[in-house]
C-alpha cells in the first residue's frame, strides 16, 4: 500500500505525521510527504528517509491583503503540482496533518478520487482544514469539545499520535546535556517549534529568583539564545531540539508551554505538572486558549494568560504548580488519553482504497 502525507508550516503540523511514520511502515506502507521547498516540514521529513514532493503553497488569511492575489496563484499552482505528484504515486490514500501546504494536496487527492483522512489537533479546526473537511472520508480529532464542529459524521475522536520515542528519555542523559545536578529540580521552559519571544523576555526577567528554586532548561526558538547568559550555572539554552527531546523531558519537574495541541499531549502523555501561557487572541485565533481551558477544566494544567503575564504572576504560578505538582499527575493519570497512533492507524486502514 501507498500514503501520501502532508502537513507543514510548524511542527505541530509534522511531528504527528513521524509518530506515525514507524507503524505505517510495520504495515508495509510506502510513504511519501508532500510539502513546500523551504518550509520547516522538508528539514524534518527528510531526515527519516522518505521520498519528499515539493509544491508551491499561499498563506490563508482571513481578512483582505493585497497578498492574498499573489497567494491564490501559488495554491492554484500547488494544486496542478500535487495532482501530477499523486498521478505518478497512486497512493491507496491520502493524510494531511493540517497547515497552508495541505489544502492543494487534499483538493487534488478529492480530484484524483483518492480518499484523504484529516487530523485536527486543535480544540477548533484551523482555516486550512475547515476548507480541506468536505473533501475528507474522515475528520480524526484530538479534544472531545471538537466533534461539535465537524459535519456530516465524519468525526473520530482519536486522540494525537505521540511519538514513541519521547517514552525512551534517561533524565540522567538530560541533565547531562544540560549540565544539571540531580539534586535540584529542573523548570523546562517551551516557546514552541517558532519560539516566543514573550516566554523568553518572562524568563530571562525573573531569571536571577528563578535560579535560587531551580535549574531550568530553556528552548528558546531560532535566533533566540542569549548569548551574553550563556555559562550561567543552571541555565541551559537551545534554540530547537529533536532527537534530545526525550531526554529533556525526562529530566524535567516542571514546564512551562504555550498551548499548541502537540506540545499539550505530549506533556499529558509524559504526565509532567506543567503552566500554559497560551498565546494571546490579539495575534492569533484564539485556538490555544481553548487548549489551555480544556486542560485547566480536566485538572491537567494551571493556566496563566498573556495578558496576565509580569514577573511577579510568573513566579507565583510557577511555586503554585511545583507545589502541587502530584495533584496534577494524579489528575493526568486518570486521563482517557488515547493512544493516538494506534486510533489513527486504524482508521487510515479502514479508509484505504483497495
Amino acid at each position: 500500500m501507498k500514503i501520501i502525507m502532508t502537513g507543514g508550516g510548524t511542527a505541530g503540523h509534522i511531528t504527528p505525521n513521524i509518530a506515525l511514520m514507524p507503524r505505517l511502515r510495520e504495515l508495509g506502507f510506502e510513504i511519501h510527504y508532500i510539502g513546500t521547498r523551504t518550509g520547516m516540514e522538508r528539514q524534518l521529513i527528510e531526515t527519516q528517509g522518505i521520498p519528499y514532493h515539493t509544491i508551491s503553497a499561499g498563506k490563508l488569511r482571513r481578512y483582505f491583503d493585497f497578498k492574498n492575489l499573489t497567494d491564490i496563484i501559488n495554491i492554484s499552482k500547488g494544486f496542478f503540482q500535487a495532482v501530477n505528484i499523486i498521478t505518478k504515486v497512486k497512493p491507496d490514500i491520502v493524510f494531511s496533518k493540517g497547515g497552508f501546504v495541505s489544502c492543494p494536496v487534499v483538493w487534488a487527492a478529492w480530484f484524483n478520487k483518492i480518499p484523504v483522512i484529516i487530523h485536527e489537533s486543535d480544540f477548533t479546526p484551523g482555516l486550512a482544514n475547515k476548507l480541506s473537511m468536505p473533501f475528507a472520508e474522515k475528520i480524526c480529532f484530538t479534544f472531545p469539545e471538537t466533534r461539535q464542529y465537524i459535519k456530516n459524521n465524519k468525526g473520530i475522536l482519536t486522540g494525537i499520535p505521540v511519538r514513541e520515542s519521547l517514552y525512551s528519555g534517561n533524565p540522567a542523559t538530560g541533565r547531562e546535556l544540560c549540565g544539571f545536578t540531580a539534586d535540584k529540580p529542573v523548570l523546562m521552559i517551551i516557546g514552541g517549534s517558532q519560539g516566543s519571544g514573550v516566554l523568553n523576555s518572562i524568563v530571562r526577567l525573573s531569571l536571577e529568583e528563578l535560579l535560587k528554586e531551580f535549574q531550568i532548561c530553556h528552548i528558546c526558538g531560532k535566533g533566540g539564545v542569549d548569548a551574553n547568559l550563556k555559562g550561567i550555572t543552571g541555565y541551559s539554552q537551545f534554540e530547537y531540539v529533536n532527537e534530545e527531546l526525550p531526554h529533556l523531558f525526562s529530566m524535567a519537574d516542571l514546564i512551562v508551554a504555550r498551548a499548541g495541541s502537540t506540545s499539550l499531549f505530549e506533556i499529558l502523555a509524559l504526565k509532567k505538572p506543567n503552566l500554559l501561557i497560551p498565546l494571546s487572541k490579539l495575534v492569533s485565533r484564539g485556538d490555544q486558549i481553548l487548549n489551555a481551558r480544556s486542560f485547566e477544566k480536566q485538572g491537567f494544567s494551571r493556566v496563566l494568560m498573556e495578558e496576565d503575564l509580569n514577573r511577579e504572576a510568573f513566579l507565583e504560578n510557577i511555586r503554585q504548580v511545583h507545589s502541587n505538582r502530584k495533584v496534577y499527575t494524579i489528575s493526568m493519570s486518570k486521563s482517557a488519553f488515547k493512544k493516538g497512533i494506534d486510533e489513527v492507524t486504524k482508521v487510515i486502514l479502514d479508509n484505504c482504497k483497495k
